[in-house]
């Protein structure tokens, strides 16, 4: 297997295990992750937001970790990454509106490489126009922008992930171990267990 260079998505508030496990998992099978936040550059840290369903109707935040960013936003050129990792939490709230972020997206959409996008990572996509005609998921809360944009909704459960071509979406962070599976089968990624 060829180790794949990728590119995370993230921001302040970005939800702290939909940035650190997938990052974590993506380098423990052999992939180069560079991980920007706009505005911010390697060394900076983002603030992280710990997302639980603890029995109201909507999730509750807690403080998370600092995640501390390896490369640098202002840098970043899109052509030299094989794929684009979209965390959730509340950053895809205010990244989106950067148009650095909606140029990056629609490179990967425009070269069809490997994107894997979880819970509020949608709005991003949404933001971007690339969800017209595709079939994903994302936290139930962005399911009318994900309409409005063009998706088909499909409801993988909170631990499944729906796959779309080069797109790869889930839930939640309860959907980590279908969604990274999903996303390396995409990136034609093979494991050897023997």
């Amino acid at each position: 297997m060829a180790a794949k260079k990728l590119l995370q998505l993230v921001g302040d508030f970005v939800e702290d295990y939909e940035a650190m496990v997938p990052y974590q998992m993506l380098l423990m099978v052999g992939h180069a992750v560079d991980t920007v936040c706009p505005e911010k550059k390697a060394g900076d840290y983002v603030h992280t937001a710990i997302h639980d369903f603890d029995g109201a109707q909507t999730y509750s935040e807690k403080p998370g970790h600092r995640f501390a960013l390896n490369a640098t936003f202002a840098e970043v050129q899109p052509e030299r990454y094989d794929g684009l990792v979209i965390s959730g939490g509340r950053a895809p709230e205010y990244i989106r509106l950067n148009s650095k972020v909606i140029e990056i997206t629609k490179h990967f959409f425009a070269s069809n490489k490997p994107v894997a996008a979880l819970c509020h990572g949608v709005q991003i996509l949404a933001a971007a126009g690339v969800l017209k005609g595709r079939t994903a998921t994302g936290y139930y809360a962005c399911r009318p922008e994900m309409e409005n944009a063009g998706a088909t909704f499909k409801d993988p459960g909170l631990t499944g992930a729906v796959t779309d071509g080069n797109l790869v979406t889930a839930v939640a962070w309860t959907g980590h171990p279908a969604w990274i599976a999903e996303f390396l089968k995409v990136l034609g990624t093979r494991i050897d267990l023997g």
